[in-house]
């Protein structure tokens, strides 16, 4: 069972005392891989995959039966800067489109048999311009990790988590380098599409925000109260709540790691739970996964958020389990394994 949050500070707490992977687990997972019917490390990834998920699922022979896709929404005040190609009002549109099946996340999660809810976190009260203020109270902060941990569904044995909140590429950008430092202009990207001017302004609304707030930042979670978003922290109250349920996650595009990243620079290992689902095209994409020490699993050219690279990637954990589990050993199959 998850533990009741009352502070930041709890959930801090709690994600330093999060368990670990079963280790009994990952030694018969390992040892089930090396009698399979293939020649040692013919299915490459696959294999570290499986002994990785059977780690965390407490199991030498793991399935995935019950994979569950959540996707957060919120509104930004630095949208006032004007550092978005569409309008905040979009955020609303495209929760209902989710809540109509009309979305791509909505046919990739069915395409991957996953259990999809959406959540729109006070779209009517954006978070506060992070270029004049902290974006979010402590009790915001709160409040909108608590929207996360609270709706991870105990009996999934595989969380993918999402977003959808027009110009949150910017406070994704400036929490990246705020947590790992260089310049604005490293982490800043178009997003949905702006022009070199938009990217110049994005670029100068990043640099005001961190150097504003940098000398406030200890941790992830002050990177998240001073420049985050509601549907950021939500992302990242579900990560850290699947981490402590030993819950795998498939991270998904550029924001979704943004979240990630301050739970990394909150606690050791808290991020030991996940991979990366996909590389996107947002350019600092592939720089925030190697600042996390993830490979991604796919490389597609994505950047459409809403969890979409991410869920796509469950089919690829999913190979990996039917693989691992459902091969015949050496000695089940009657096959020589010299």
């Amino acid at each position: 069972m998850l533990p009741q949050l009352s502070s930041l500070d709890d959930f801090r707490a709690a994600l330093a005392g999060a368990p670990a992977q079963d280790q009994r687990s990952v030694a018969g997972a390992a040892a089930r891989n090396g009698q399979l019917t293939k020649p040692p490390g013919a299915l490459g990834r696959l294999e570290e995959l499986a002994v990785w998920y059977g780690g965390w699922r407490g199991s030498d022979r793991p399935e995935i039966t019950a994979p569950q896709v959540i996707v957060f929404a919120g509104n930004h005040g630095v949208m006032e800067q004007g550092v978005s190609a569409f309008p905040a009002e979009v955020t609303a549109q495209m929760v209902i489109n989710f809540e109509h099946g009309g979305a791509a996340i909505n046919q990739l999660a069915k395409l991957a048999g996953a259990r999809m809810d959406v959540h729109a976190l006070e779209l009517d009260r954006p978070t506060a311009d992070f270029t004049k203020g902290a974006a979010m109270s402590q009790e915001d902060l709160l409040a909108a990790l608590k929207a996360g941990w609270d709706v991870v569904d105990p009996s999934a044995d595989l969380l993918v988590v999402g977003e959808m909140g027009i110009g949150n590429t910017t406070p994704a950008a400036a929490l990246a380098c705020a947590l790992f430092g260089g310049e604005a202009a490293d982490w800043t990207g178009r997003g949905t599409g702006v022009d070199d001017a938009g990217l110049a302004n994005k670029t100068r609304v990043v640099a005001e925000g961190v150097a504003l707030h940098g000398s406030a930042i200890r941790d992830g979670l002050d990177a998240l109260a001073c420049l985050g978003g509601r549907e950021i922290a939500a992302m990242a109250g579900a990560i850290a709540a699947a981490r402590v349920l030993r819950i795998p996650v498939i991270l998904d595009g550029f924001i979704c790691c943004a979240a990630a990243a301050c739970l990394l620079q909150t606690a050791d290992g808290a991020l030991d739970h996940t991979v990366a689902g996909h590389q996107s095209a947002e350019g600092a994409h592939a720089a925030l996964l190697a600042k996390l020490g993830k490979e991604p699993l796919l490389s597609l050219g994505l950047r459409l958020g809403e969890a979409s690279g991410a869920a796509l990637a469950i089919q690829i954990l999913k190979g990996a389990i039917a693989c691992h589990s459902g091969m015949a050993t050496f000695a089940e199959a009657g096959v020589s394994d010299g």
